[in-house]
């Protein structure tokens, strides 16, 4: 279905390292906040920036896709040294296709991680790539934010398991 991911895992921070090997995923496209960090901070948690890290050390390319302005996406791509795709429209594919592109392998071999039903995982649906969701770090207080995740409830997957890694 057209709201339901590929993956899910309560945060980004619990995908297991072998996972994209095993699942030959080459390349990620990720979301910003409540997925990397929580809205308007400029820097991961240890948790995830630690998650990152190992990622990126494996090899793993990765650039950032976010609905938001280029001035609270460049510095937090700029601390994780990635590339980066402000003003990407989620759900609309522009954003995704962007970044597929600059990313320069098949689409086969990406997945985005990302914390919402209505963009990320609708939008990796309209672009034709895997969607891995991933709970938000934070309940968000903005009152659109609070209609979006009061509509998206009842489309949420159920939480995986401990230990869980699909």
């Amino acid at each position: 279905m057209f709201h339901r991911p590929d993956y899910v895992f309560e945060s980004v921070a619990d995908i297991p390292a072998g996972f994209f090997e095993k699942e030959n995923i080459s390349a990620l496209i990720l979301d910003l906040d409540n997925t990397l960090t929580t809205h308007n901070n400029p820097v991961p948690d240890p948790k995830r920036l630690e998650w990152f890290n190992k990622a990126k050390s494996s090899g793993l390319k990765m650039i950032i896709v976010s609905n938001n302005h280029p001035e609270r996406v460049e510095p937090f791509a700029k601390y994780l040294g990635l590339d980066f795709v402000p003003d990407g429209k989620k759900p609309l594919p522009r954003g995704y296709n962007e970044a597929c592109r600059r990313l320069g392998i098949p689409k086969t071999g990406i997945a985005a991680v990302g914390d919402q039903i209505f963009t990320d995982v609708m939008g990796c649906k309209t672009a034709g790539i895997r969607s891995i969701f991933v709970f938000p770090i934070e309940p968000e207080t903005g009152f659109w934010f609070r209609v979006k995740r009061t509509l998206e409830r009842p489309l949420l997957p159920k939480r995986p398991k401990k230990g869980s890694d699909k």
